[in-house]
């Protein structure tokens, strides 16, 4: 395994990755959901630190921002555009709908079109753009046909609202349902080293040219801990437990666009790193059975 020196935490050797084929981004990149308060609801803990955490992140070359409505409520997107807007060039802003927030940790799926197009129109206006460029339907509510969901975002993007469209924790059966009524260039599902239950969904993205963003990519903490499972490999290769969890994913398929999310410039500087390490073959296949 190669190991970038502590001054080389740059996202850029992780690769790119075009979405729906014309949107390049750093495959390594940058979810918010952290920045909100506890239980992903209200305001940050230190809010400069959430707006220093977005401006470094581009300052190290990542790309790609995931956030969601959700997230805060709000909070997320509205941090995002006091940080970086006017956006770079270079910039990709992912954002979703279709989860409603009741309180801290408590998310219930809403996909009705007039919602999900409310959704769109107040994503713009936080974000402060005029056309967003990939937005993801949160959740499928099982309440209204998914043709009728993603339908509605369909529309959207016939009229200039939304340049790609995403899903978020599908099925291969539903993705293909989804793709009978729209083009989907990515999806968003629960997976890292220890949670690896949608490989068949990833190895189907793989084969069609779909993104997949893990969320929860270290477990919620559980593979960046210093006395968890890869605490004796990221020792034995000077790296820490988490960049090796990230190095897998960016290993495990080149569809794959990580996102670890952070509250702390620290943090995120030494998850950045990780799009410098290479694992050989053996060490790859030797993390998967340390978990």
């Amino acid at each position: 395994m190669s190991t970038p020196t502590s001054t080389d935490t740059l996202a850029a050797p992780s690769g790119s990755f075009a979405l729906g084929g014309d949107l390049p981004v750093v495959r390594l990149g940058y979810g918010t959901m952290q920045l909100p308060g506890p239980g992903i609801w209200g305001p940050p803990r230190d809010h400069d630190e959430a707006i220093r955490v977005l401006r470094r992140a581009v300052e190290l070359g990542i790309t790609f921002f995931d956030t969601a409505d959700s997230y805060g409520p709000y909070v997320a997107e509205d941090l995002l555009r006091e940080a970086l807007h006017p956006y770079a060039d270079q910039v990709v802003i992912a954002t979703k709908a279709g989860l409603t927030r009741q309180g801290p940790d408590r998310w219930t799926p809403v996909g009705t079109p007039a919602y999900l197009r409310q959704e769109v129109e107040m994503s713009l206006r936080r974000l402060g753009l005029e056309c967003i460029d990939l937005f993801q339907l949160h959740r499928i509510d099982a309440a209204y046909p998914l043709a009728d969901q993603v339908g509605e975002l369909k529309a959207l993007q016939d009229e200039g609202k939304i340049r790609h469209i995403g899903l978020s924790e599908v099925s291969v059966d539903q993705l293909e349902e989804a793709r009978g009524t729209a083009e989907i260039v990515s999806v968003q599902n629960l997976f890292n080293l220890a949670q690896r239950d949608a490989e068949p969904l990833l190895d189907h993205c793989e084969r069609e040219g779909i993104a997949f963003i893990p969320w929860f990519p270290l477990a919620t903490g559980r593979l960046s801990a210093s006395d968890g499972p890869l605490s004796t490999a990221a020792k034995e290769h000077d790296a820490t437990p988490a960049q090796l969890a990230l190095a897998w994913l960016l290993q495990r398929s080149p569809v794959m666009l990580p996102i670890p999310g952070t509250s702390s410039v620290a943090h995120l500087e030494s998850n950045t790193a990780a799009a410098g390490i290479r694992l050989s073959d053996d060490e790859f296949t030797a993390l998967e059975k340390a978990v």
